[in-house]
């Protein structure tokens, strides 16, 4: 295997590949909860007022300032907003790679903080540089994630393969990755992230740096994913992305979440004027629907975590 110092040269490029590799000295976590097929299970991503500060000599920046988010087991959540808005942040606290200074989390029912290993045993990470070893050819790459997943080293080849065609990169499968262009080490860094079939699957921006044809073939191959009851975290900037691919979309701006729902929620609520209220007790909210619901011209949009209740009306 070539030398690896490369990867150590690039923080953001080591602590992805670290996330992965560290599967190989981690015994592999039990899943907390059963999956059921065809259904939505329990929430498998919890997060509760999560912060994160950034300090300098020039001053603080609240990366997350309270940020409360959940995900149902088997659904993708969008995590939508522009550059700076804060849609890394919970990922990297949430794959481990960064400690929160506030608040609480679990994933696949592991602590954060305390129970990170088995974390990183049960997740794949994509994050926004490709974490590919430039000196290996793109099969050994997937094979070496694959033996770092554990996997026995005649499936690992096998899964290479695999990952190879679905990715549109059978063809350079035996070039180093020197000589990929960016959009195929994209895609080899997104190829790797699946090496292991993980349960949940973390991916930062995934389409950065694809043409049209190779972004519309990652889609479908996020879709399978869901459909063989992966969970995913996707953040992103587009909004026909977040449309296609998410159950569910929350819109993120300064650390927190803004606003969420589903496509047609969320498309619902722009223009016009609109009634919000959140309610304090969550035994009140249907009586509250009940209410704000006669001055509105549609159903009332209620997000049961915030317990913010949204109704549009013409004013």
């Amino acid at each position: 295997m070539a030398n690896h110092s490369a990867l150590l040269s690039d923080s953001a490029v080591y602590t992805q590949t670290q996330i992965r590799r560290s599967a190989i000295i981690t015994e592999q976590a039990p899943p907390p909860t059963t999956r059921t097929s065809n259904t939505h299970g329990p929430n498998v991503i919890t997060a509760e007022g999560l912060v994160k500060i950034y300090r300098s000599r020039s001053g603080e920046v609240r990366a997350l300032d309270g940020l409360d988010l959940t995900v149902t087991e088997g659904t993708v959540l969008g995590l939508l907003g522009p550059n700076g808005a804060g849609k890394t942040t919970p990922v990297r606290v949430l794959a481990t790679l960064l400690r929160p200074d506030a608040g609480h989390a679990t994933v696949a029912g592991y602590d954060v903080v305390r129970e990170a290993q088995k974390i990183r045993s049960v997740i794949g990470l994509s994050g926004q540089y490709a974490a590919v070893d430039e000196n290996l050819t793109g099969r050994e790459n997937l094979i070496m994630f694959g033996r770092l997943y554990q996997l026995p080293k005649a499936e690992a080849r096998r899964r290479a393969d695999e990952l190879l065609e679905q990715f549109d990169l059978d063809d350079a499968a035996n070039r180093t990755v020197k000589t990929y262009s960016g959009g195929m080490r994209r895609r080899l860094d997104l190829a790797s992230a699946l090496s292991g079939r993980p349960r949940l699957l973390f991916l930062d921006e995934p389409t950065t740096g694809l043409d049209p044809r190779s972004r519309l073939a990652m889609w479908e191959v996020i879709r399978e994913r869901v459909r063989e009851g992966t969970t995913l975290l996707l953040t992103t900037q587009y909004l026909e992305e977040a449309d296609e691919l998410a159950h569910s979309i929350a819109v993120v701006d300064a650390g927190r979440i803004i606003a969420r729902g589903t496509a047609d929620e969320l498309k619902s609520q722009v223009g016009g004027e609109r009634i919000e209220v959140v309610v304090h007790d969550r035994d009140n909210i249907a009586r509250a629907v009940e209410v704000i619901g006669r001055d509105g011209d549609s159903d009332c949009i209620v997000d049961e975590h915030t317990r913010r209740l949204t109704v549009p009306t013409s004013g």
